[in-house]
C-alpha cells in the first residue's frame, strides 16, 4: 500500500496539472521519444521565450487531472508523453508545429485550445495562421490599396477640373 506521503505528492501533482491546464490558452500533448536532451532543451528554450513550458507527467496522473476536468483524451495517454502549456494561443502552437516539421521524432497527438479538445488537424490549422505582425502587415497593405485608389481618383478628378477651366 502506498504511503500517505506518496499519495499526497500525487494529489499535489494532479492539482498542478489541473491548474496548468486551466491557466493555459493552449495545451498540446506530444510524444518526444527519440529526441535528444539537447533537442528537448532547444525546444524548451524556444517555448520559454513565449512564456510556455513543457512538463512530463505519468499518464495515470494526467488521466486523473483530465478526468477531474471532464476532458476525455484517454486514447492518447499511452507511451511517453510530454505536455506543452502555453499562456498564449498561437505562438506555442506555431513553435511546436515548426519544431515537429524539423524533428520527425516529435509527434503532436492532441491539444486543448481555449478549454476545448483540439484534433491534430485543428492544431495544424492554428499553426498555419500568420503571426500577429503578419496579420497587421496584411491589414495595412489592404488598407493602403484603398488609400492609393482614392488618391488616384482624386488626382484624376483634379486633372479633369483643370481641363474644364481652360
Amino acid at each position: 500500500m502506498a504511503s500517505e506521503k506518496i499519495l499526497n505528492d500525487k494529489k499535489v501533482l494532479v492539482r498542478e496539472i489541473i491548474d496548468n491546464i486551466k491557466n493555459s490558452e493552449s495545451v498540446i500533448l506530444f510524444q518526444y521519444q527519440g529526441l535528444t536532451v539537447a533537442e528537448m532543451t532547444e525546444l524548451r528554450n524556444k517555448l520559454n521565450e513565449v512564456k510556455s513550458n513543457v512538463k512530463i507527467y505519468k499518464n495515470t496522473l494526467l488521466k486523473r487531472a483530465l478526468d477531474e476536468l471532464k476532458i476525455n483524451m484517454d486514447e492518447f495517454l499511452e507511451g511517453p508523453n510530454a505536455v506543452l502549456f502555453g499562456e498564449t494561443l498561437l505562438e506555442p502552437i506555431k513553435i511546436i508545429a515548426e519544431y515537429a516539421k524539423d524533428h520527425d521524432k516529435l509527434n503532436i497527438r492532441v491539444g486543448i485550445i481555449s478549454g476545448d479538445v483540439a484534433s491534430l488537424e485543428t492544431i495544424k490549422e492554428y499553426a498555419s495562421i500568420p503571426s500577429r505582425e503578419g496579420l497587421l502587415t496584411m491589414l495595412a497593405s489592404g488598407m493602403i490599396q484603398y488609400v492609393r485608389d482614392l488618391s488616384i481618383s482624386l488626382n484624376l478628378y483634379a486633372e479633369k477640373l483643370e481641363g474644364k477651366e481652360d
